[in-house]
């Protein structure tokens, strides 16, 4: 029996039959050698990250996969969780909004991620500021996210969104979404307004204009939450737990379960990651944790590209990087979030498939790991908050019910 385990959460993993692949999947299109030994040797099945037919974000479904079920009661936002992966020093209570610099253009919004701007670190000096004792601390993300960190009293997370989420639309008046939100709404537009100020003179966005390159001369706001701490990982299973990931939601949901980040060279959130990397450093954290949750961004940005070939290579990508963990006598767990198929260019709905492996455990008829095959695995169809039970099982450590 296993004693540690290995969650690789491959987001957006899951997709529908796509006509370049002559109706297969690009999961099932891929040559995955290693994930087919594995779905051969192991169990297989389908599972609904948030339940029967809904479409998940990336926070929820992690904190379900992860056993915090259900996920409002732990769930404090997608601002807070950005802040916390960003490395920001947030405190109970504190407020915190999700950020993409954007280039706006005669007042609408062209580009929501300012030309892909690699970097909006040199920002957050000239961003962060006190208005009418109420403190704004800008902290930068990766490529064109920060996160907006609002501190004070009686600041309240009942807030609308600025972003309009669309090129072409004029940013959105926060407005506040409770009788109690009104004056901490009255304090963000005014932000917002002292931000596009300052980003529209700013000497890097001069620069910018001179290369040609597309100016993050405003801020768009999404996803307010208020930061409060939850029993930690370790608290709740009893295992020592890491996360190698690259963007800042995947560290962030580690941190805020009190897990530790590794930080892993190349690995970067994006297309380029070095996936290869982060499975060597998963492996080489066994000596000193129970548990490792590996998470790899590139399969969801293919899907949001529609660029179905560029999914399947990238998942070819992680077979090659994946088979480092042979022989390691840990379990090891390959899902994804939710799915992002090619053809919407967005998440859905459908359910994503699953396997566990481990020496010696019990194993199914699935022969290789793909949509279609998993949904006739041994596990048949579990949610989200199915995971952890099971990896305890697996792991000897479930509780017995008596």
């Amino acid at each position: 029996m296993p004693s540690k385990a290995i969650l690789i959460i491959l987001d957006g993993l899951a997709d529908r039959p796509c006509r370049e692949f002559f109706g297969e999947t690009p999961l099932e299109a891929a040559s995955t050698p290693f994930m087919d030994y594995l779905a051969r040797n192991g169990i297989c099945g389908m599972q609904s990250p948030l339940g029967t037919g809904f479409t998940p974000e990336s926070g929820p479904a992690h904190f379900e996969i992860l056993g915090y079920h259900p996920f409002r009661q732990y769930y404090p936002g997608r601002g807070p969780i950005e802040a916390l992966g960003a490395g920001a020093r947030i405190k109970e209570g504190d407020v915190a909004f999700r950020v993409n610099f954007a280039t706006m253009k005669n007042g609408r919004i062209v580009d929501r991620r300012a030309g892909r701007i690699a970097d909006v670190s040199m920002f957050e000096h000239d961003l962060s500021m006190e208005i009418d004792g109420v403190e704004f601390i800008l902290k930068a993300g990766t490529e064109h996210r920060a996160a907006l960190i609002i501190r004070g009293d009686d600041v309240s997370e009942n807030l609308s969104d600025s972003d309009p989420k669309k090129e072409g639309k004029r940013p959105l008046k926060i407005k506040p979404l409770s009788k109690d939100a009104e004056q901490t709404a009255k304090l963000v537009n005014k932000y917002l307004e002292l931000a596009t100020e300052i980003l529209e003179k700013h000497e890097l966005n001069r620069e910018r204009r001179k290369k040609g390159l597309l100016p993050a001369n405003t801020i768009l706001l999404r996803g307010a939450g208020r930061y409060r701490q939850v029993e930690s990982f370790r608290e709740r299973y009893g295992l020592k737990a890491c996360c190698i990931a690259g963007a800042g939601l995947y560290k962030g949901i580690a941190r805020h379960l009190g897990m530790n980040v590794i930080n892993v060279e190349g690995a970067t959130g994006t297309k380029s990651t070095d996936v290869e990397a982060k499975i060597k450093a998963a492996k080489a954290m066994l000596k000193r944790y129970d548990f490792i949750f590996v998470h790899v961004k590139g399969t969801d940005l293919y899907g949001h590209d529609g660029d179905a070939g560029g999914k399947k290579a990238f998942i070819e990508k992680v077979d090659r990087a994946l088979q480092a963990l042979h022989g390691t006598k840990s379990l090891i767990v390959l899902t994804g979030d939710h799915a992002t198929p090619c053809s919407l260019k967005d998440h859905s709905g459908d359910d994503v498939p699953i396997l566990f492996y481990a020496e010696d455990m019990i194993k199914d008829n699935t022969y290789r790991f793909g949509e279609h095959e998993c949904m006739n695995g041994g596990l048949k169809r579990i949610e989200g908050k199915d995971i952890m039970p099971e990896i305890l099982n697996l792991l000897g450590k479930e509780e017995a019910i008596e």
